[in-house]
């Protein structure tokens, strides 16, 4: 068995140089979810159920559509660094990137759809 240092078993495997902005950026997002999913829930409950043209005319108004927008924003930003984090952790490799670029890409979709749809339904 040989003897390695403890800075001899780290080289080469790298420096985490971006962990910091990781951390913060999840803990922001999460803080401000705290704050837009209630006001999403006030804002989107009152008119769940209603007719069509009803909900068209609520989402015209420009803090229903902002809320529900900044939302769908936020949630999958959260949910691109949450995803990617659980990869990282649990797949190595080529899969590793592969899966980290795939979630990225369905999370920009996603949330890309969804503000097509509000902006739809708000103009």
């Amino acid at each position: 068995m040989r003897y390695l240092t403890d800075r001899k078993r780290a080289t080469g495997l790298g420096s985490a140089k971006s962990g910091t902005a990781h951390f913060w950026s999840m803990k922001v997002s999460s803080v401000a979810l705290l704050i837009l999913v209630p006001l999403f829930i006030f804002t989107f409950g009152p008119i769940l159920g209603q007719p069509f043209d009803v909900v068209l005319d609520y989402y015209a108004q420009p803090f229903p559509a902002i809320v529900a927008a900044l939302t769908l924003l936020v949630g999958f930003k959260h949910f691109a660094e949450g995803a990617q984090v659980l990869i990282e952790d649990y797949v190595h490799g080529t899969m590793e990137k592969v899966l980290i670029i795939l979630v990225t890409c369905l999370s920009y979709g996603a949330a890309a759809a969804g503000l097509f749809a509000i902006a739809r339904i708000a103009l």
